[in-house]
């Protein structure tokens, strides 16, 4: 039986990656970003850990942030700062930046729910009266109740929070050939879905498509819920680590 075509709808500096694990995986895979990201810091802006004292730890949500931050020019956080991610991409790009495994925590891989919440049994002895926590995020519409509740933790132990809008999500602008890729991949496609904000950009790239014949793999509650609404014939919900996506391909297929 011929597998169907999975796409990948993250932002092009992290489809890329997926696309080529899931054709070493044995299957049919295509990027179509559903996310264009925005760098919204100012030219020549200095990282906000070259100022002394500015904070004590740096958590940075997703890889996108990472991204903007190396594109700016930033060096990674130096020590003895502290670097928070809420998932392994985020991890691996930050390794990649040059953060030390040493200086990083991150939410293990086989947490039941990938999501900044439960970072917090891993950092909370770090936090004391005073301490700073810098975020570094995008400015999103997505809801981040993970993030919100780990920021309430630190607060609720006496820690500050500062926040920095690194970057925006933006609708991307698609070619007439991505145009009919899409089209084809409602009749039958599996949809990789990271985020709430690229359900609800396919709608408007893709507004009219009969989405009932594919299906949606999305990497949290909320998600799949945005692609139940969307009208997607069949939604599974997975973690989002190459490793969980293809086992939940192979109730696909």
């Amino acid at each position: 039986m011929e597998r169907p075509t999975v796409v990948v709808t993250r932002p092009p500096s992290q489809a890329a990656a997926w696309v080529r694990a899931l054709r070493a995986a044995g299957w049919p895979a295509q990027a179509l970003p559903l996310l264009a990201i925005e760098s919204l810091l100012p030219p020549n802006q200095p990282a906000p850990w070259a100022a002394q004292a500015r904070c004590d730890a740096v958590m940075v949500v997703s890889p996108a942030a990472v991204e903007v931050m190396r594109a700016a020019g930033w060096p990674p956080p130096p020590a003895p700062l502290r670097c928070w991610a809420p998932g392994q991409g985020t991890a691996g790009a930050l390794r990649t930046w040059g953060v030390p495994p040493e200086r990083l925590d991150a939410v293990p891989a086989d947490a039941p729910r990938v999501e900044a919440e439960a970072l917090w049994p891993q950092v909370a002895a770090q936090v004391r009266p005073g301490w700073r926590l810098l975020v570094v995020r995008g400015l999103s519409s997505d809801g981040g109740q993970g993030r919100d509740g780990l920021l309430r933790h630190v607060q609720a132990a006496g820690g500050r929070v500062e926040t920095l809008l690194a970057y925006r999500r933006a609708v991307p602008a698609w070619d007439a050939a991505q145009q009919a890729a899409a089209r084809q991949a409602a009749a039958g496609g599996v949809w990789l879905f990271s985020s709430g904000e690229a359900v609800a950009n396919l709608a408007a790239l893709a507004s009219g498509a009969d989405w009932a014949q594919a299906v949606a793999l999305a990497t949290h509650p909320r998600i799949a819920a945005a692609a139940r609404a969307a009208g997607f014939g069949r939604v599974l919900t997975t973690r989002p680590t190459i490793t969980d996506v293809l086992q939940a391909l192979e109730s696909v297929a």
